[in-house]
């Protein structure tokens, strides 16, 4: 009985639902996650729910479009096993070169706007971040998408792509709102 409920969630139209709820669900906790590891260095910092929330909505609203984006990357580039391999390498080429980024920019434009930002300050951030941010996806996401594609079955896609995720939403939620450098001494002073 709970298996076949399981299995449910990974069908039809609880599949779209799944992949947004664990793409907000995750991006929350990756937010929980750092703002815990925060705390431990900063004992009087306290949680911040509202941006914990907010991180929420906006994992959610990714969670379609990675729906979406990988259902067109499947029915383009069919591929799965190790006989496909060159297939898969366009696939993860593909994903880096076009959802990567387009992805970056909606989390932090649309984290940006839920916290009153304007479109500029959001852009400038992202600006600001765009290249630290994309550095580290080509270190994680290219081996974790080559697993993706070779070996995990496309409804199970979005979900894999999500627990990978809670330890890059940490990260993005780090990216975020860390505090800014300090400028040094010497710098100040001129």
């Amino acid at each position: 009985m709970l298996l076949r409920s399981w299995k449910s969630l990974f069908t039809g139209r609880l599949l779209l639902l799944t992949n947004t709820l664990s793409c907000g669900g995750l991006l929350a906790g990756g937010d929980l996650l750092q703002q815990q590891w925060h705390r431990r260095k900063h004992p009087e910092s306290q949680h911040q729910l509202g941006r914990t929330g907010r991180m929420f909505a906006v994992g959610c609203s990714l969670g379609p479009l990675m729906h979406y984006w990988y259902l067109w990357l499947d029915s383009a580039f069919p591929a799965r096993g190790v006989r496909s391999l060159r297939t898969v390498l366009k696939k993860v080429l593909i994903d880096q070169a076009v959802a990567s980024p387009g992805m970056g920019a909606w989390f932090f434009l649309g984290i940006g706007t839920l916290e009153g930002q304007s479109l500029q300050e959001s852009w400038d951030e992202l600006k600001e971040k765009f290249w630290e941010f994309y550095k580290a996806d080509w270190c994680v996401w290219p081996a974790a998408q080559i697993l993706n594609f070779l070996f995990v079955p496309p409804t199970y896609r979005v979900v894999y792509v999500n627990v990978v995720t809670l330890g890059w939403d940490t990260y993005l939620s780090y990216l975020k709102y860390r505090d800014p450098p300090r400028q040094s001494q010497r710098s100040a002073g001129a």
